[in-house]
C-alpha cells in the first residue's frame, strides 16, 4: 500500500469502513437499481450494471429516484450485501435514512460521507479506501483491482 491521500468529507452517517472503491459519475437508484439479495446493480442502463456492491466503497454523485431506495438499502444491510460505505458528492437523505435504519434495526450502519468534488479528484475503481468516523477519507493512489466492474 502506498502513501494514502487524505480528504475530509461531511459526516452524514458516522462509522468506519475499509474496502476497494467502485466509482460511478452517474447517480444510482437502489429502488429498481440494486438487488438487495445479491448486492448486484441490476439497472441495465447504469455503467455499474452487473457489478456487485457488497463490501465495496460505493462512490457516486448522489442517489437517484424514489424514497423507497432507503428500504432497499436497509434490506441490503440485513442481507449482508450492502456496500462497506457510501461516498456521495452531496448529502443524500434517502441513502442516509437506509443506513440509519440499518443501525437502529440491525446494529449495522453503513458509513455515509458527503465529499463535494471527490469524483473529480481522480478516485478510481479499485483504489483502497479507509473511512474514519470524523469524515476523513484515506485513499491509496494505487489501483489494486479494476475488475470490480464487469467488462
Amino acid at each position: 500500500m502506498g502513501t494514502m491521500t487524505r480528504f475530509r468529507g461531511i459526516v452524514v452517517v458516522a462509522g468506519t469502513a475499509t474496502g476497494s472503491a467502485i466509482v460511478s459519475d452517474v447517480p444510482l437508484s437502489y429502488w429498481g437499481g440494486v438487488d438487495p439479495v445479491t448486492g448486484e446493480v441490476i439497472d441495465r442502463r447504469h455503467p455499474l450494471s452487473g457489478a456487485c456492491l457488497s463490501r465495496l466503497v460505493l462512490v457516486l454523485p448522489h442517489g437517484r429516484g424514489s424514497c423507497s431506495a432507503s428500504g432497499v438499502l436497509l434490506e441490503s444491510i440485513r442481507n449482508g450485501t450492502a456496500p462497506a460505505a457510501i461516498i456521495t458528492e452531496q448529502i443524500d437523505p434517502i441513502l442516509a435514512l437506509g443506513s440509519i435504519l440499518g443501525d437502529e434495526m440491525y446494529g449495522t450502519p453503513i458509513p455515509i460521507i458527503a465529499m463535494p468534488g471527490f469524483i473529480a479528484s481522480g478516485v478510481q475503481t479499485g483504489q483502497f479506501i479507509n473511512i474514519a468516523p470524523d469524515g476523513s477519507i484515506f485513499v491509496d493512489p494505487a489501483v489494486a483491482s479494476p475488475t470490480t466492474i464487469p467488462t
